[in-house]
């Protein structure tokens, strides 16, 4: 059952903008209470909803994805910031010598929403992006983790019994790819299941990874229900259980989304 958000643009624009307004924006301000005049990158930003609500609140904005008619699609939505000198879409990749060039040490905060999920070396990215802080710079993360019932993205399926199984995605990948096989799927699906199963992160890898790169983690909320799960299912957010979210590898099993501050130890 492939979800409706994922062929409209305009609807996962939307989406977007209404997440990021109502829980995005109120977790960054926990560390940045005054947004106006803030310079904002997001890498992987899409169609850029989610720096719209940050450009209305007076950020000057970066938005860089890798696929062209991605941003393409950011700059017929977010046209008046662009016109403006606001806003700035870049297809690129942020390793690019001469994007490092033009923003190093720029960014007041750094995005990555729904993103370190899908790219590989995690550890590298998070270790590259140092680079791009300002020296009151912070990264903010929001991702599913790896472990939970829909860790694998199986909800992009269009076979809808497949689509709802929690946990499929944690068989190993013969049998996965197997099962995904036999219910009909289409073998492009199959390639995007497959690399988020080489790709997903959990709880305690990122942890992990934010240690080792010498980050600290300035704010950290677990949600036992997605806030994106209002579009998806129909369902309201709602904040992980403090005891569950404070028992390691078990929390990552029962939390469907987390976000993370974090910042270069000095």
């Amino acid at each position: 059952m492939s979800l409706e958000h994922h062929k409209d643009a305009s609807l996962r624009f939307q989406q977007q903008v209404d997440n990021s307004r109502d829980y995005v924006i109120p977790f960054i301000q926990q560390e940045f209470p005054e947004l106006r005049g803030l310079r904002v990158m997001e890498v992987g930003c899409g169609e850029g909803g989610v720096l719209a609500p940050l450009l209305e609140k007076g950020c000057n904005c970066v938005g860089v994805d890798l696929v062209p008619y991605r941003i393409e699609l950011a700059r017929n939505f977010l046209g008046q910031y662009s016109q403006n000198g606001q806003l700035r879409l870049i297809a690129k990749n942020i390793y690019d010598v001469d994007f490092l060039g033009e923003f190093r040490n720029s960014f007041d905060i750094i995005i990555l929403k729904d993103a370190i999920e899908h790219i590989p070396d995690q550890e590298k990215i998070i270790g590259h992006l140092k680079q791009l802080l300002s020296p009151r710079g912070q990264v903010y993360f929001g991702f599913p983790p790896w472990y939970m019932p829909h860790g694998g993205h199986q909800q992009i399926c269009e076979n809808k019994f497949l689509s709802m199984v929690p946990y499929i995605h944690l068989l190993p990948r013969p049998l996965y790819k197997g099962v995904l096989r036999i219910f009909g799927e289409k073998q492009d699906t199959i390639i995007d299941l497959m690399d988020v199963k080489s790709t997903g992160i959990s709880i305690e890898r990122f942890e992990r990874i934010v240690k080792r790169q010498q980050y600290k983690i300035t704010q950290r909320r677990f949600y036992l229900i997605n806030p994106i799960y209002k579009y998806k299912f129909g369902v309201n957010a709602r904040k992980q259980w403090g005891p569950i979210a404070a028992i390691p590898y078990v929390r990552d099993f029962l939390t469907t989304c987390v976000y993370y501050m974090i910042k270069p130890e000095q």
